[in-house]
């Protein structure tokens, strides 16, 4: 257990941070959710216009920390490849 002032503070603060990012991962998922149930219907432009939604999303994610760069890079670029592949 934290015993110094500081180490109080710390464990306050990534308490507060770990909501904020489990929030934000929350959301960038529901999108990601959302890009692979358009694909799944074969619905082709609801997947693009999904696929445009969710890539600030993640790119917000990687900016906050959430994700690692080359995370997110990979995952919008397989997620574009199978966006371009429906239909």
């Amino acid at each position: 257990m934290a015993n110094s002032p500081q180490a109080k503070k710390r464990a306050r603060q990534n308490a507060r941070r770990l909501e904020v990012n489990k929030a934000r991962r929350s959301r960038i998922r529901t999108h990601l959710r959302a890009v692979e149930e358009a694909i799944t219907s074969g619905d082709k432009d609801a997947a693009a216009a999904a696929l445009k939604a969710a890539q600030p999303e993640l790119m917000r994610g990687v900016t906050k920390g959430v994700y690692h760069k080359n995370t997110a890079s990979r995952k919008m670029s397989r997620l574009a490849a199978r966006v371009k592949a429906v239909g």
